[in-house]
């Protein structure tokens, strides 16, 4: 019975497209009650089956505006439903404010100054590698998690807390995955879906969670990534801003791709195809996070190419790669040589050795001097796939020089 009634609590709070701390917020309006007595993990508790609503029940029951009896009836057996991203998030609630507070007033001030620190660790990531910023990233991330659970605040200043916390969470998990550190890159990405989804921000819960599926993808759990993605991309529904649809169907692309197989090739092209008409859609007048800043046609044209590569249809890669590169900012290394690196294996599949090795050669000059585990990794990539000509005189030259390092 009890399990009954928490899939019902779900099902209808998740038909309103409620937050479970929206939900325990209409419970309270429901019931007249002042203050908070019915919190977001007194419903987590209820859904969950931990606890029963008991003489919350029909308030609970008035809130989502059904019969108190629609909420206890049992279920029918029905199909598995689709992952949603409460499935990610990590146990417990390492968000959960202290019961005893150091009493210090946190207000829109303080929420200001972390958003310019966390958009100012953003742009800094655009021109460092993670292994460069990885210390400051997490230095920030705890200081912002204590300021919210230490510090004394109103609901809106703790809601855009959480925000700012779920966007720091976002890129520190990116520098994390950077520095080859995936373990903590995964905890700090869950974490910062909780946040968001506290926030009752979809769209950066969304963001975070391609982040972390596009890790997945490229860390041996493809099966894994391909879930994380759909659910990010069906979460987020119709409504999301176009450039944040563009990109959640970019990582839909690219975990289809990485899964392997022809029918996850064809998921993969139709996915490009969405995210192309998603960011047609875009215009001035749309208003879209700030954080999605660099999302533009280029950005897809890249995934676009990547794909192609993946695929072994070089003929599609290799122009595509050309035109991105061609006028590419060069103070953007790390990102620069992972471009370069998926030319030099398209430029390999196509037949053209020596030019590869040119391209390769120029990848691993530049990754020398960046501290990043994905330009390592796409640099052992490279002269892996170069193996196959090690009689061509370019090729057997670079692979001499490189290849014991």
């Amino acid at each position: 019975m009890g399990s009954d009634i928490g899939a019902n609590i779900r099902r209808e709070r998740e038909a309103h497209g409620w937050s479970q701390a929206r939900l325990a917020r209409e419970i309270c309006r429901a019931a007249g009650v002042v203050g908070e007595p019915v919190g977001r993990q007194e419903v987590s508790r209820w859904e969950t089956g931990k606890r029963k609503p008991r003489e919350w029940l029909p308030f609970l029951a008035a809130a989502l505006g059904v019969p108190v009896g629609a909420l206890s009836a049992a279920q029918a057996p029905t199909e598995p439903p689709l992952p949603t991203l409460a499935d990610f998030l990590p146990e417990g609630d390492p968000l959960a404010p202290l019961s005893a507070r150091d009493g210090r007033r946190v207000g829109m001030g303080q929420v200001v100054d972390l958003q310019q620190r966390v958009h100012g660790l953003r742009l800094a990531d655009d021109v460092l590698a993670g292994g460069d910023l990885i210390r400051p990233a997490l230095r920030e991330l705890r200081s912002a998690v204590k300021l919210y659970r230490e510090g004394s605040h109103t609901g809106e200043v703790g809601r855009q807390l959480l925000r700012q916390i779920g966007e720091l969470a976002q890129i520190a998990g990116w520098i994390a995955s950077d520095a080859g550190r995936h373990d903590e890159a995964e905890r700090i990405y869950r974490l910062g879906i909780s946040a968001a989804r506290q926030a009752e921000d979809h769209t950066l819960a969304g963001n975070i969670a391609g982040s972390l599926a596009y890790q997945l993808s490229n860390t041996g759990r493809e099966a894994e990534g391909v879930t994380l993605a759909q659910a990010a991309l069906n979460d987020a529904g119709p409504d999301a801003p176009a450039k944040a649809r563009a990109l959640y169907l970019d990582r839909v692309a690219w975990a289809h791709t990485k899964a392997g197989g022809t029918d996850n090739g064809q998921r993969a092209m139709r996915a490009l195809g969405e995210a192309g008409q998603a960011l047609s859609e875009d215009s001035e007048g749309t208003e879209s996070p700030a954080y999605l800043y660099w999302v533009d046609a280029g950005e897809l044209r890249v995934m676009e190419s990547r794909v192609y590569t993946e695929l072994r249809k070089p003929l599609r890669a290799v122009p595509l790669l050309r035109e991105v590169l061609g006028g590419y900012d060069a103070t953007h290394t790390r990102e620069l040589a992972l471009y370069l690196s998926w030319l030099a294996v398209a430029l390999a599949d196509a037949n053209e050795p020596e030019e590869a090795a040119a391209v390769a050669d120029r990848v691993i000059t530049i990754a020398s001097d960046v501290a990043s585990e994905r330009t390592a990794e796409r640099v052992r990539v490279i002269l892996r796939r170069l193996e196959d000509y090690a009689d061509v005189p370019e090729v057997a030259a670079l692979l001499a020089e490189h290849q014991a390092a």
